[in-house]
């Protein structure tokens, strides 16, 4: 039997994974390794008690880390088979994950774990995106589960998203302690968490994507060209039969491969999540699904806005915030 993936090999895998989004950049997770088995654990200490007082979005987060250190560990060579929520006395252990030698590295692999490297969330409006017709199998294909599932949602049914996104700005209105919170993250970043001023979007151009969180805004004078264009995005959506952790955890698998193989194609990528967050949204957006299904988190896909210059990289925790090792994992 060959020896398993290197303490090194780990830490660059954990390294690429948590380039996950989560919500508002709070990066929900945390790993250990002991030599053979990674564990992924949730932090609730990181949860957002007033936007997320369930948890359903933490989990979700830990699920699209989850898909991204598989597909790190698939580019190093490594196949990863999962068990789920292992302890069902620690509902904050996720998973523990063992690894086996793959036959090889294919192009695929590597382009996956290139694009998670690359992919950020976008606020801006987007163009319609070149080439769907062709990227819809490929997306299928990427995404097919037993336990998920991924639609497109048309064009007509966008003004339903609107007209939810305001029933969640409605909710949210006089909620102090949701505003506090959402200032105290967004705007500036803390010890590497946090959405920087410079993701931020200004108003005009936060007025042309009408179905976006409404976030504080930037200075008009910041607004990139294109900025009155409206958004032109395809909007997906990720949902599943149940709510349960498990159901919860496995949607953020399926976003991690909605946002990699969108990125791989040339696409830029936004996850909704204010749209599930509130009954009355969540509720307006079930509606537009052809089944009964609960809908989790939704994404907008589209051709990416100009830009003068490239967006600057998110922050992320430090290694040593997210990845402790046991001696014979080093």
């Amino acid at each position: 039997m060959s020896a398993g993936p290197s303490g090194s090999t780990i830490a660059d895998a954990v390294r690429l994974a948590a380039r996950a989004p989560s919500l508002h950049n709070s990066q929900p997770w945390r790993w250990e390794f002991d030599g053979g088995v990674l564990r992924l654990f949730a932090v609730p200490e990181r949860m957002l008690t007033t936007t997320d007082p369930g948890g359903r979005q933490m989990l979700i987060s830990c699920g699209a880390t989850l898909g991204h250190l598989r597909d790190a560990m698939a580019a190093a060579g490594w196949r990863s088979s999962v068990a789920r929520f292992p302890d069902p006395g620690n509902r904050a252990h996720i998973a523990d994950i063992t690894f086996e030698r793959s036959a090889g590295v294919t192009d695929a692999d590597s382009d996956r774990a290139a694009a998670i490297d690359r992919r950020y969330t976008d606020r801006l409006p987007f163009g319609p995106p070149p080439g769907w017709p062709e990227f819809e199998p490929i997306l299928r294909a990427a995404t097919d589960s037993r336990d998920t599932t991924v639609g497109i949602l048309p064009e007509e049914s966008h003004p339903e998203l609107a007209h939810a996104t305001r029933l969640t700005g409605a909710r949210r209105r006089y909620d102090s302690n949701y505003h506090a919170e959402l200032h105290w993250w967004t705007g500036h970043v803390i010890g590497g968490t946090g959405v920087p001023k410079t993701s931020l979007v200004s108003p005009r151009e936060h007025e042309q994507v009408d179905i976006g969180r409404q976030f504080p805004t930037t200075p008009e004078a910041a607004a990139e060209a294109g900025a009155d264009s409206p958004d032109r995005a395809e909007v997906l959506i990720v949902s599943t039969a149940g709510d349960t952790p498990g159901e919860h955890v496995r949607s953020g698998e399926t976003l991690s491969a909605v946002l990699v193989e969108s990125t791989r194609a040339g696409y830029a990528t936004c996850p909704l999540t204010h749209l599930t967050e509130v009954p009355d949204s969540r509720r307006a957006v079930r509606r537009l699904l052809d089944s009964d299904h609960l809908p989790q988190v939704l994404v907008r896909v589209g051709a990416p806005p100009q830009r003068e210059r490239p967006p600057e990289r998110t922050p992320r925790l430090p290694l040593g915030d997210i990845l402790s090792t046991t001696s014979s994992g080093l």
